[in-house]
C-alpha cells in the first residue's frame, strides 16, 4: 500500500496525508525532508513515518515561504528557524473530525497561503495553496479527490465554494494581485466538474432542464456544478452556459420543451424579473394538456422574493432536489 492510501495511526499523519493538506505531491513532501531536513522530529516503529502537528505547521510555513517566491533552500531554513506561533494544544490531526463544529465564534484559521478559510475542511487549505502556486497537477488531483471522497454536492458547498471565497477575498484585499490564481483555480474546478461527471443522459420528452445565465452575466461554475450532480442522477441537461440572449434562451424552451429551466444571475444589474416570469409563462403542447416549464431563479443576483410563477431554492442540494423530483415523475 502506499504512503498516499494508509490510514493514518495515533502516532500522526502519513506522508500521503500530509501532501493532502497541504496541496503537494508525496514525493515533494519527501524530497523537503530528505533535501533539507523537513522531516517528522520523532520516529516511530515500523517502516513509515509520521507525522506531528508541529511537524506539519513547519511544512506549512515552508509552503507560505516559497509561495512568495522564496528558494526553497532559503524557504527550508526559515521554516526551520521560525518557532510555531505560540497557541492552544491541538488534537492529533488523525483524530480530527472531518466535519468542523459551526463556529461559535468568528475566528478564522489561516492556511500558509495567507488565505481565510475559518472552519472550512482541510481539504480547502491544500487546493488554495496548490492554486496559489499555480500547480496544475496538484489542483486537478486535490480537486478529483475531494469529488470523491465527498460527493460532488457535498465537495462543491463545503470544500470548493469556501476555497473559490477564499481566493476572492484574498484578491480583493490585496489590489488586484491574485487575479490570476483566482481565473487558475476557477479553469480547474470548472475541468474537475466536467471530469467528474457521466456522459450527458439521453432526452426524453417532458424530463430535460435547461440551464443558462441571464444576459449579461457570465459566471457559469454553479451551473456546471449543477449540470454535474443532474447528469449523476440521469437527468437530461441543455447546458448554454454564459450570457444567453434572450432570443436564443425563448428558442431553446421552446426547442426542448423542459420540465424546468434555471437562470443565474450573480448580480441584481443582471437578474429580470420580468425575463423569469416570461419563461415560466410560456406553453406548448396540444390544445387541453399543455405544458409549462417550473423556473428556478439561481444567485444572489435572486435576492428578495421570488418572481411570481418561479422558485428559489436554497443552495445546490435544494436545487437538485426539485429537479431531480419534477423530471422524474
Amino acid at each position: 500500500m502506499s504512503e498516499s492510501t494508509e490510514p493514518a495511526g495515533p502516532g500522526g499523519l502519513t506522508t500521503g496525508e500530509v501532501a493532502r493538506r497541504l496541496g503537494v505531491a508525496p514525493t515533494t513532501v519527501r524530497t523537503w525532508d530528505q533535501r533539507y531536513g523537513l522531516g517528522p522530529d520523532r520516529h516511530t516503529g515500523g517502516r513509515h513515518r509520521r507525522w506531528t502537528p508541529a511537524d506539519v505547521a513547519r511544512l506549512e510555513r515552508m509552503c507560505a515561504l516559497t509561495a512568495t517566491g522564496i528558494p526553497p533552500a532559503e524557504a527550508a531554513r526559515l521554516a526551520r528557524e521560525t518557532p510555531a506561533p505560540a497557541s492552544a494544544p491541538a488534537a492529533p490531526p488523525s483524530v480530527l473530525p472531518r466535519r468542523a463544529p459551526a463556529p461559535q465564534a468568528a475566528h478564522a484559521s489561516r492556511a500558509g497561503s495567507g488565505l481565510r478559510l475559518g472552519d472550512a475542511r482541510q481539504e480547502c487549505k491544500g487546493i488554495a495553496r496548490a492554486a496559489l502556486r499555480l500547480d496544475a497537477a496538484a489542483l486537478d488531483r486535490l480537486l478529483l479527490d475531494a469529488i470523491r471522497e465527498h460527493g460532488l454536492v457535498a465537495a462543491w458547498t463545503e470544500v470548493i465554494v469556501p476555497t473559490l471565497q477564499a481566493v476572492g477575498r484574498k484578491w480583493e484585499s490585496s489590489g488586484e494581485r491574485y487575479v490570476e490564481v483566482e481565473h487558475f483555480l476557477s479553469w480547474h474546478v470548472s475541468g474537475a466538474l466536467r471530469r467528474a461527471a457521466p456522459d450527458t443522459a439521453p432526452d426524453r420528452p417532458g424530463a430535460s432542464v435547461v440551464l443558462a445565465c441571464v444576459p449579461g452575466d457570465n459566471h457559469t461554475l454553479a451551473l456546471e456544478v449543477l449540470s454535474a450532480a443532474l447528469a449523476q442522477r440521469g437527468i437530461p441537461v441543455r447546458m448554454f452556459g454564459g450570457a444567453l440572449p434572450v432570443e436564443s434562451l425563448i428558442a431553446a424552451v421552446r426547442r426542448t420543451g423542459p420540465a424546468a429551466v434555471a437562470l443565474w444571475a450573480q448580480s441584481r444589474a443582471t437578474a429580470s424579473r420580468p425575463l423569469a416570469q416570461h419563461v415560466a409563462a410560456m406553453e406548448w403542447g396540444v390544445r387541453g394538456a399543455r405544458r409549462s416549464p417550473l423556473v428556478l431563479t439561481l444567485g444572489p443576483g435572486w435576492s428578495g422574493r421570488p418572481a411570481p410563477g418561479t422558485a428559489r431554492p436554497h443552495g445546490l442540494a435544494d436545487a437538485v432536489q426539485a429537479l431531480e423530483g419534477l423530471a422524474t415523475r
